[in-house]
């Protein structure tokens, strides 16, 4: 089982972003996503009984987020990297499955990925994502390159919204019907 302690978790400050815009989202009736917590075991509680300093995962978690978007079922994963390239090891074989099952039962699945070297953040589609996680099963490519991140879907700040992902996920969805 995997351990966490009070270092933190990675990519918190991209969960953190994605966590105030959701909120926006929500206040302006735009969409309702929700924070999937991942189900922890408490070890060890700091003497004042108020933080939990080491805990274990009970079970793996299926993806960050899940909701809807104006009737659109979405589910997606945050994930950050200081490389110039995605590494599909950041990527669990368990969300890559529950991603495709999401997405069979015709929900939208992505991920939204930032890039610390380019201070960029993507959104990336499932079936982008599941061609190389599929290639790298079979001996491709470890990891997805930035170029491989199509810049019509690109995600910024906008009209208030820290991180507007709705409307990259707009785009997306007018090249897919």
């Amino acid at each position: 089982m995997g351990f966490w302690n009070t270092r933190g978790l990675r990519g918190n400050s991209l969960e953190e972003i994605i966590n105030m815009t959701n909120d926006v989202y929500r206040q302006k009736n735009l969409a309702i996503i929700q924070k999937i917590p991942t189900p922890i075991t408490p070890v060890k509680i700091s003497e004042d009984g108020k933080n939990i300093t080491l805990a274990y995962f009970e079970k793996q978690s299926t993806v960050d987020y899940i909701g809807a978007v104006q009737g659109i079922p979405v589910c997606f994963d945050a994930k950050e990297t200081a490389l110039k390239s995605l590494p599909i090891n950041n990527i669990h074989p368990h969300q890559i499955e529950f991603m495709d099952s999401f997405s069979r039962q015709d929900g939208i699945s992505f991920l939204l990925v930032y890039f610390r070297a380019y201070d960029e953040y993507f959104f990336l589609p499932f079936d982008i994502l599941k061609q190389y996680y599929d290639s790298s099963l079979n001996g491709g490519r470890k990891s997805i390159p930035y170029s491989a991140f199509n810049q019509k879907f690109r995600i910024y700040s906008k009209n208030g919204f820290i991180l507007h992902y709705l409307d990259t996920l707009n785009t997306y969805l007018s090249t897919i019907d």
